[in-house]
């Protein structure tokens, strides 16, 4: 999902978000997929977060964000070290902790 999304997947999208906040978490897979990834574009790539950082991120979305980062590690879209998260990508290792 890039800056110029299908209308489709932004129509989907708006079902979930309002006003940069997820209200609804999406019981069919396709629409989760692009909640999901939405929700990793709020981490820069590159960048090491903290829990603590990713929980204020994630903070004020409809569901707990422990179950967001869950969610968003088990997806592939965040990784995480023991003591650090960063969004998935090929331009980054895991950083030695």
């Amino acid at each position: 999902m890039g800056t110029q999304q299908d209308p489709s997947d932004a129509e989907l999208l708006a079902r979930y978000v309002r006003d940069g906040r997820l209200r609804q978490y999406p019981a069919r897979a396709a629409a989760r997929a692009l909640v999901l990834a939405w929700l990793a574009e709020q981490f820069a790539p590159g960048q090491l977060y903290r829990e603590a950082e990713v929980n204020a991120r994630l903070a004020g979305h409809a569901i707990d964000h422990a179950t967001l980062r869950r969610y968003l590690v088990d997806a592939g879209l965040l990784e995480r070290s023991r003591a650090h998260y960063w969004r998935a990508s090929n331009e980054m290792q895991s950083p030695v902790d």
